[in-house]
């Protein structure tokens, strides 16, 4: 299905409904996966240099945004099947997937779970393969959601935060970590069968200390040695946090990339 206007709505999905948008038009779908606590709002540079050639589909996770309702489900698994319930309520069979930080391992696992469905994958400053969980992580952060749990409440009106409690928000944090160890991520990379190309930051993130990032980053020389259907796009001089805002060319620019590979 293709539509010639802008669509916005609710997508139903288990317990809850997200708040999506898609441009319609009959360019290549492209799906945009947020970070863990980010809105579809984050896109819209990367949505504007990409421009009316594509057909870009983004959407708020569950509790995320103004408009996404609460659950009692936000497991990464929980949050795959919000893929599959976004493209199925727009009617798109396939699409070229685009994500950033926790939206880089939806991508990467929804792209190696569905070969047949995915047109290629971007994947922005996240889905590297690294153990960097550990008892002492997981106290970290537990300790900075209770700090942060005092004001983020107050910013819900306005979407910047999740309607989840801080234990809440920590768990997922956690269990993003046992999903990036190497032994639980490799693998997942190794079976990507379709076009997919890397942006990667530079520098820090929240929560990180000295070169813990980087560490993180270097782990993908191992991934596209073994699999020549991962490419490193681009390194970009801004870091986590501020990559979809400073260089979101470079993020345009991966899109572009793989669109062109799929037609040639």
């Amino acid at each position: 299905m293709s539509t010639d206007a802008t669509w916005t709505g609710m997508v139903p999905v288990d317990d809850t409904a997200l708040a999506t948008t898609d441009t319609g038009g009959s360019g290549i779908p492209v799906v945009y996966l947020n970070g863990q606590f980010a809105t579809q709002g984050y896109w819209r540079r990367v949505v504007a240099d990409l421009g009316t050639g594509f057909r870009h589909i983004t959407y708020d996770e569950r509790a995320r945004g103004r408009k996404s309702g609460r659950s009692a489900d936000y497991s990464f698994e929980a949050a795959l099947r919000d893929v599959d319930a976004v493209l199925a309520a727009r009617g798109v069979d396939r699409a070229l997937l685009v994500g950033w930080s926790y939206g880089a391992f939806l991508g990467a696992h929804w792209a190696s779970r569905n070969p047949d469905r995915t047109i290629g994958a971007v994947l922005v400053d996240g889905a590297e393969p690294y153990d960097w969980l550990d008892d002492a992580m997981e106290q970290r952060i537990r300790k900075l959601f209770r700090r942060m749990g005092w004001f983020t409440p107050l910013l819900r009106p306005t979407g910047l935060t999740p309607r989840m409690s801080a234990a809440q928000q920590a768990e997922c944090n956690i269990e993003l970590g046992k999903i990036s160890r190497e032994s639980a991520l490799g693998p997942v990379l190794d079976r990507i069968v379709v076009p997919t190309r890397y942006v990667l930051a530079s520098g820090t993130s929240l929560g990180s200390r000295g070169d813990e990032q980087e560490k993180i980053r270097a782990s993908l020389d191992a991934v596209l040695a073994r699999n020549p259907n991962i490419k490193l796009s681009a390194k970009v001089p801004s870091n986590h946090g501020a990559i979809l805002k400073k260089d979101y060319h470079a993020i345009a620019d991966a899109v572009r990339e793989v669109a062109a590979l799929t037609r040639a």
